[in-house]
């Protein structure tokens, strides 16, 4: 562990980037050290270089941790997931409204206990960090003790989570709607008040989307953002074109569904939008305008039959759209964001793009830390930057590695990596400096920060 000054270096190859390849020569964009030595102190990245320039600088005694045949790359950012639904990931799916009415709300309803949510919560963490990803943004549910139960469990591990309890006052079952809009706030306010900047714990105002929300509630919420410092906002957001039909016939005087959130205030930076698949070019340039990102869930996109995220047009670099990855489970079928990247590849391909190895992995670590507007903190292996970070074993199966041994490229190590990568690829993730997942540790490979 960190705590009290002590350091740990880890040595292997290592991959960041440092600006966004879909506006700018990769090479301008991205560092990849072949040997390279990350010094971690306090929770911070103390120094990172080649492992022939850092190592003499190191204090005597200081531990050296290598990982052969592995890269250090920023621990995964995924800015769309609801942590209530991993235990009904892989459920037979219709379109995404039957969807919710068939098993997301039956499965929320069980979190108005309190053990179930500290149940789920447990594994809900754990899944993440095997994957690699030490960064999420997460639905919870309309309860409040569903957010208390993640919030707790994520600063056991120290891990920066942004979540919320989610906001809905119609269209869904009575147990899972507030009993008035200002029920839904006044508790969002006591999660605001306990949670938000305790440690490295945020608040996201949640209303599910606008399809559950009324009017009253989405501008509530809207005042609620401007009343703290730092909130952050997630919704749904043109996922599915019945879903959007729906939605216009509810708010028949907005012009579209953006309008609805841009109405009710809720669109500005930190203000992250799940999906996206059917925006138009004017909603892509109200995003662009506004700092607002939109989260792309290939796997649930896929999964529901949703539509094809048009990622290149997002990213346009005439009016670039902050955009990040989201694993969306558990319409999403995987927690890896190397899983996820695979079907991102697919979906770009069947849109007549390709989503290089480099442009994916930007979009799942300094990408998702832009999209957040985290990237002053998060998302590169930078002195100063926060230690959270993931070791990617190349030979984690044997496939993988008859694979990579006639790789002549990172380009081409990545790009094995997120076509045949998933948690098994994770040798160990480390949060705040300290290791709070490793796969070669006997018996539980996870460990809170304080033990780690």
């Amino acid at each position: 562990m960190t705590a009290g000054g002590h350091r740990i270096a880890l040595r292997a190859g290592a991959i960041s980037f440092r600006g966004n390849p879909f506006l700018a020569p990769a090479e301008d964009c991205f560092t990849h050290e072949p040997d390279a030595l990350l010094v971690m102190e306090g929770g911070r990245i103390a120094a990172f270089g080649a492992y022939d320039a850092v190592r003499p600088t190191l204090a005597e005694g200081t531990e050296i941790r290598a990982f052969p045949d592995a890269l250090l790359c920023p621990g995964f950012i995924d800015t769309h997931v609801h942590y209530p639904q991993t235990e009904m990931i892989g459920s037979f799916a219709g379109e995404l409204l039957d969807w919710l009415d068939a098993y997301t709300f039956p499965t929320e309803l069980k979190f108005a206990d309190p053990a179930h949510a500290d149940r789920i919560a447990r594994v809900f963490l754990r899944e993440l960090l095997r994957a690699g990803t030490t960064t999420a943004m997460v639905y919870c549910t309309v309860h409040p003790q569903s957010a208390e139960a993640l919030f707790a469990e994520s600063e056991r591990f120290d891990t920066l989570m942004i979540a919320g309890k989610v906001l809905m006052d119609r269209n869904a079952p009575d147990g899972l709607l507030d009993r008035s809009v200002r029920q839904g706030i006044d508790e969002s306010e006591a999660l605001i008040a306990r949670w938000h900047g305790r440690g490295r714990q945020l608040y996201a105002v949640t209303p599910r989307f606008a399809g559950t929300s009324t009017a009253e509630q989405l501008e509530a919420a809207g005042h609620l953002l401007k009343r703290h410092d730092g909130l952050f906002l997630q919704t749904h957001l043109s996922e599915n074109r019945t879903e959007i039909d729906w939605i216009a016939g509810l708010f028949p005087e907005r012009a579209d569904y953006l309008d609805i959130y841009a109405h009710a205030g809720l669109v500005g930076p930190r203000s992250v939008f799940g999906h996206g698949v059917h925006l138009q070019e004017r909603q892509f340039c109200t995003c662009h305008e506004t700092g607002a990102a939109l989260a792309h869930c290939p796997t649930s996109n896929l999964f529901l039959g949703s539509g094809l995220f048009r990622l290149f047009d997002a990213l346009d670099p005439r009016r670039p759209v902050r955009v990040g990855l989201g694993t969306d489970v558990g319409a999403g079928t995987s927690f890896s964001a190397l899983a996820t990247l695979n079907e991102a590849y697919k979906v770009a391909a069947l849109r007549g793009d390709r989503l290089d190895a480099l442009k994916a992995f930007y979009l799942a670590t300094l990408g998702g830390a832009h999209a957040l507007h985290l990237d002053h903190r998060l998302g590169r292996l930078e002195a100063g930057y926060e230690a959270d970070v993931c070791v990617l074993d190349l030979k984690a199966t044997d496939l993988m590695a008859l694979r990579t041994a006639r790789s002549t490229d990172i380009a081409d190590h990545l790009f094995a990596l997120m076509t045949l990568g998933d948690d098994r690829a994770v040798a160990a993730t480390y949060v705040a400096g300290r290791c709070v997942y490793d796969r070669a540790r006997p018996g539980d490979p996870f460990r809170h920060a304080a033990e780690a």
